[in-house]
């Protein structure tokens, strides 16, 4: 571990319909007993119209006490802040917000985030570990229609729809292109490996470049 900081934070990109996304990030954070974020979580703040000014006095006393909200309040000054519109001109303060509210968590807990383009928006800080985990196409589509119960064209559709949209969002506003495994510490094979080898794999990777352990291991 970097003694400039005593948290870390695991940082995951995933192809729809890898199916690994939500699943693994939630395994590593009950295993290591840190915190989940991803898209739905950040955007707690955030309204149609931009922030709610008194989000921050309106929430509850248990949900203030929170790192997210913490980290919030210390990173927002009032500015408007769209919500994602897939107009990712109008959405780059979305972005930087994110961003900022990702390296203030960092200096309060350790994390487990999905999405979000962490990797790049973390990748100065020493104690972070990228992941990327995709799939055949065959499988993403099978997964998706197991899912959602919907057709194959359907599930091909949106696959196709949802990682255009990643890969043009990633190009945007990293300049980066969005499947390059040069980003990435690690880059798993979701239909090859299993959720769980996948998990455990991480985990090895933690323990070999920051000697941390999960604190327990549970199966979901």
């Amino acid at each position: 571990m970097n003694d400039k900081s005593k948290f870390f934070a695991i940082a995951i990109t995933r192809t729809c319909g890898s199916g690994g996304g939500s699943y693994i990030g939630k395994k590593l954070a009950a295993d290591y007993g840190i915190d989940y974020y991803d898209k739905k979580i950040l955007k707690l703040a955030t309204e149609d119209g931009g922030v709610n000014k008194t989000i921050f006095e309106e929430t509850d006393e248990k949900m203030n006490k929170t790192v997210l909200y913490q980290a919030f309040k210390k990173v927002y000054n009032g500015e408007i802040i769209p919500a994602e519109s897939g107009n990712f001109l109008l959405d780059q303060s979305l972005f930087n917000y994110q961003a900022k509210v990702l390296k203030e968590l960092l200096n309060r807990e350790s994390y487990v985030c999905v999405g979000r383009a962490a990797d790049f928006v973390l990748k100065e800080e020493p104690n972070v570990v990228s992941v990327y985990l995709d799939a055949s196409y065959e499988f993403r589509v099978k997964h998706e229609m197991a899912r959602q119960g919907i057709s194959q064209a359907e599930a091909k559709h949106y696959i196709d729809q949802l990682d255009r949209y990643r890969n043009a969002y990633y190009l945007y506003h990293t300049g980066k292109q969005w499947k390059n495994p040069r980003n990435f510490d690690l880059c798993l094979n979701t239909e090859r490996l299993g959720f769980n080898n996948c998990t455990d794999l991480i985990e090895e990777y933690i323990r070999m470049k920051f000697g941390i352990c999960p604190e327990k291991k549970e199966r979901l």
